[in-house]
């Protein structure tokens, strides 16, 4: 093992790429390295709390806070948050310059603050790492709008002007050194396409979340079912509403419904007796003892779902969670409802028909002992201290 280190982890303020990596830096830190991690000051507690230091980088990506429509192209969004965060990184570790960066696939201002330093990095990836051509669908599309505002050409000469060769956009993000993917093996589409040389897997590392918080399931309980759209694409009061219509009074059923905190409660109407509505709640506490699981299918999700071998229903709202939905489908564990779809009778449905499939069950049980094999906190250590040596 080599020795004491200075790792810098670099990442954006959103759940679904910081709490992957937590149990990561905590392990790295116990076994002596010195960790610095870059984030939003939203982020500081949970962050210190695995013994790294917290480097604040006040943040300027809106589409965080909940309020962002479906369909919203953040790439333009990143881009201008990797510009900010740069400048910022070269002044905290000028003086103390790391020996290898992490970096998620939204934060690469960490890989071009290592190739412009002559530093080893490594993707961090906590969803699906790329295996199809950049020119491809869904790059394609994404492409083309980042091409009208003029993205690309600004991203080849920033990295030119910051001491790195100029590249393609999504290559580059995408096509790392090195890399290590925080989710289940089964997850990963088109796995023949993915280079082992560059790409490893140490499954989703996911500790016991208790800087989340805790839930207690209701003793009379026969059955929770969980909805939650995520952190970013959450403003849908008719979706909800259409749940609440769905499993409100329905017996032997306790839902937990996460609205997101830019919706008001006051958009949902009545709200039945057997329902408890947050903004945000400890949602791998709830999956640990829940039954079934509305989804949007971000892949934090799919992969807590699967961890806890919970049937799913997709109703995907952005980005990879097309993509994940579909995967879900794939795997025998789910079924996928897009939003204009997803009517109280056919969420009801959804969820009837998977939790009473014995099918779907004995896939869950198997898709469960997999998925907790593959995960490995030891593993995803022991790859960053490779890349050191």
């Amino acid at each position: 093992m080599p020795g004491p280190a200075h790792i810098a982890m670099v990442n954006i303020p959103a759940h679904g790429h910081v709490n992957p990596s937590l149990e990561v830096i905590r392990e790295l830190v116990a076994r002596g390295h010195r960790v610095s991690y870059v984030n939003d000051p939203s982020f500081a507690e949970q962050i210190e709390a695995t013994g790294a230091r917290f480097v604040p980088h006040a943040t300027g990506l809106t589409f965080i806070n909940g309020a962002v429509e479906p369909g919203t192209n953040v790439h333009g969004m990143i881009f201008d948050e990797a510009r900010a965060m740069l400048p910022r990184m070269r002044e905290v570790f000028e003086g103390d310059r790391p020996d290898l960066v992490l970096y998620d696939f939204m934060a690469y201002a960490g890989r071009v603050l290592a190739d412009g330093w002559g530093v080893p990095s490594m993707l961090v990836s906590p969803s699906r790492v790329a295996s199809a051509d950049p020119q491809a669908e869904p790059f394609r599309t994404v492409l083309k709008a980042l091409e009208a505002e003029g993205v690309p050409e600004r991203f080849a000469r920033w990295l030119v002007d910051n001491g790195v060769p100029a590249r393609d956009m999504f290559t580059y993000m995408l096509r790392p050194d090195r890399g290590i993917a925080l989710i289940p093996q089964a997850l990963q589409s088109r796995m023949d396409e993915v280079d082992p040389e560059v790409f490893s897997f140490a499954g989703p590392c996911l500790g016991d979340r208790e800087h989340q918080g805790s839930w207690t399931r209701p003793q009379d309980a026969k059955k929770v079912l969980l909805v939650s759209l995520g952190s970013a694409f959450t403003h849908q009061p008719a979706f909800y509403r259409a749940c609440l219509e769905a499993f409100g009074d329905l017996p032997g059923w306790h839902v937990v419904l996460q609205i997101g905190r830019s919706t008001d409660p006051a958009e949902l109407g009545p709200v039945p007796a057997n329902v408890e509505v947050h903004p945000w709640i400890p949602q791998f506490a709830v999956l640990r003892q829940a039954d079934a699981f509305i989804t949007h299918a971000g892949m934090g999700g799919c992969s807590e779902g699967l961890y806890c071998g919970l049937p799913m229903v997709a109703v995907p709202q952005a980005a990879d969670q097309f993509e994940n939905a579909d995967r879900l489908v794939e795997l025998g564990v789910a079924r996928r409802l897009d939003t204009d779809r997803a009517t109280p009778d056919a969420l009801r449905s959804a969820v009837m028909e998977l939790t009473g499939d014995p099918k779907v069950t004995a896939r869950l049980a198997e898709l469960r002992e997999e998925v907790r094999a593959g995960a490995s906190v030891t593993r995803a250590a022991d790859l960053v201290e490779a890349a050191l040596a």
